[in-house]
């Protein structure tokens, strides 16, 4: 049988793959246990969405469970707007449009797609700056499409015990630093 990949694990994934296995050593423990203040931001950037608050419009769908066969993905998405034909990921403040970002979108946009939903346009919200970053369909950007396709059969086949070089400047951000074998901090 094989398992679907939740969307989160694709930003999570290329900030380090190890930080997936930690994740799931944590499982449902309280987040406050591991969670930096960042971190707790963002979840908190979310928070209308999952309680779905966020509007009452009925074009708009928040935090609607998502899945897509073709690439064995399931989540959530934060807002499709049916109206619009538009999907947008939020974020509590973007410093950089980070291909992790863009690849839980493209799996969205994916997800929606197939389950019958046009989507058009999508964009990444950042809340704390109130901007918006519009990012091109998967099939208008075809190296970034390769890139999302790449990271799905990464995770798929990734095991702990694989060759891995740590990222000391990511290593310093990571909230399992302390757990991992391989962390490397200047």
């Amino acid at each position: 049988m094989e398992s679907y990949i939740p969307i989160s694990y694709l930003n999570d994934f290329i900030f380090c793959p190890r930080s997936i296995y930690f994740h799931q050593l944590f499982g449902k423990a309280s987040k406050k246990l591991f969670h930096r203040s960042f971190q707790t931001r963002g979840l908190n950037a979310h928070k209308t969405i999952d309680e779905k608050t966020y509007t009452t419009a009925k074009s708009i769908f928040q935090g609607m469970d998502v899945y897509c066969e073709r690439y064995k993905l399931c989540g959530k998405i934060d807002l499709y707007d049916q109206e619009k034909k538009l999907l947008i990921e939020r974020k509590n403040k973007i410093k950089e449009v980070y291909d992790g970002f863009i690849f839980q979108l493209y799996a969205q946009y994916f997800c929606l797609i197939e389950m019958g939903f046009k989507v058009e346009k999508m964009k990444i919200y950042s809340q704390s700056d109130n901007k918006n970053y519009n990012i091109p369909l998967p099939e208008e950007d075809e190296k970034m499409f390769k890139k999302f396709t790449q990271v799905i059969k990464e995770i798929a086949s990734f095991k702990m015990e694989s060759p891995f070089v740590p990222n000391p400047k990511k290593c310093r951000q990571c909230v399992y630093n302390t757990l991992c074998d391989c962390v490397e901090i200047e």
